[in-house]
């Protein structure tokens, strides 16, 4: 197949607006076809190496460690869990949603002791009652999800490491960012966070199968000088390590075959990113513009947004409650016959009442594609289509 026709075969795709996997550039679905390469070679090595250095850049870090290992983005809760938390140590979990009953969930199964605080749906945990909690017992680790894929609640990590920092500042803060990263600004030195767990197929732009995550020379710390040894095999920094510094010198090492097509991707992403016409500061106002939009246009046909509030609104997705009289079954397929693929429900006690919607990536930083144009055009016509059948 020729290049030609491969350009043909992407862009006649329905578009994809969940909030992850996220449409990913040509550039990137070429890389991702990069003949068959050993993962030991020269060539492999110095490309993995660079995806090391322009992740931590990403994240405006000098120094943090990252781990590129093939997995999903749940592999991260592991990382954390089994490196960074001993059994009957505790743990806080900020819970704005599914992804934070889910990463609870792993750090349990590790034998860490778990106390949740809930926010309401739609909502993001007080700082006060954060204060409170890590007042009254010591803390290994805090938990927040920056962007609850469910919900598409923002949390205000800066904000919650400077409550960390001022009333226990030996606990580590952990930032689940899977939906975040690349479409949220995260300083990790700055703000002083000490883990971001991401994955590769949403803001980062990339197919599916990427775990990437960033500790600080904190938690790096806090896992060398663990008095029990590490409770996983895959996941743990013991073993992957001396991989992650050998590639970032150019030398490739072994201990599990890395996704090396996958590598190839992500590195061509990340030079996007990076390198591209657009840069992190303006993608970064490109995806708070765009999420303003989409959002504006849904209320305005009679959608409501599931956050509380605009400053608890993610940037990369939106998820909207359906107007009444209006059900899943009348929104979502007649978006589909207009070949645009939005999420269903997710976060349980909410799960039948609204849907999301992704804009994250080349959806956002490319308008010349027109995906947000076609998104609110199809929202449009479907929400009319619908009423006209109850009318």
């Amino acid at each position: 197949m020729t290049a030609t026709k491969q350009r043909l075969c992407f862009t006649a795709s329905r578009l994809l607006v969940i909030p992850g996997p996220i449409e990913v550039t040509d550039e990137v679905l070429y890389a991702n076809a990069h003949p068959s390469m050993s993962h030991m070679s020269p060539d492999f090595a110095s490309v993995f190496g660079d995806c090391i250095r322009l992740t931590r850049q990403i994240l405006y870090s000098k120094d943090a460690q990252p781990f590129l290992i093939a997995g999903s983005g749940t592999l991260g809760w592991d990382q954390v869990s089994a490196n960074l938390v001993e059994p009957d140590e505790n743990v806080l979990v900020l819970n704005c949603g599914y992804f934070a009953d889910s990463f609870a969930d792993c750090l349990q199964v590790y034998g860490a002791n778990v106390d949740q605080l809930r926010a309401e749906v739609g909502g993001t945990v007080k700082e006060s009652d954060i204060e409170v909690a890590l007042k009254s017992k010591k803390y290994k680790l805090i938990t927040v999800t920056h962007v609850d894929t469910s919900t598409a609640v923002l949390s205000d990590i800066k904000s919650v490491a400077e409550v960390v920092r001022k009333v226990s500042p030996d606990t580590l803060v952990v930032v689940d960012a899977v939906c975040s990263v690349a479409s949220e600004e995260i300083q990790m030195d700055a703000w002083g966070i000490d883990v971001v767990l991401t994955a590769s197929q949403k803001g980062l732009g990339t197919p599916p199968g990427l775990s990437i995550l960033v500790a600080s020379q904190k938690a790096i710390s806090a896992y060398e000088n663990r008095s029990t040894p590490v409770r996983s095999y895959y996941a743990s920094w013991k073993k992957w390590l001396p991989i992650m510094k050998a590639y970032e010198g150019n030398s490739a090492a072994y201990f599990a075959t890395p996704p090396v097509n996958l590598i190839y991707a992500y590195h061509a992403s990340l030079s996007q990113i990076t390198q591209g016409p657009v840069s992190l500061e303006e993608r970064f106002k490109a995806h708070k513009d765009v999420s303003r939009r989409v959002k504006k246009a849904a209320e305005e046909l009679g959608f409501k947004g599931v956050p509380l509030s605009e400053e608890v609104s993610a940037n990369g997705m939106t998820a909207l409650y359906f107007p009444t009289g209006i059900v899943a079954s009348d929104i979502v397929p007649r978006l589909l016959k207009r070949d645009v693929v939005v999420a269903g429900g997710l976060h349980s006690s909410i799960k039948d009442k609204y849907f999301r919607i992704g804009h994250m990536g080349t959806t956002v930083v490319d308008p010349k594609r027109g995906d947000i144009d076609k998104v609110i055009s199809a929202l449009t016509e479907t929400l009319k289509e619908a009423n006209a059948t109850k009318a």
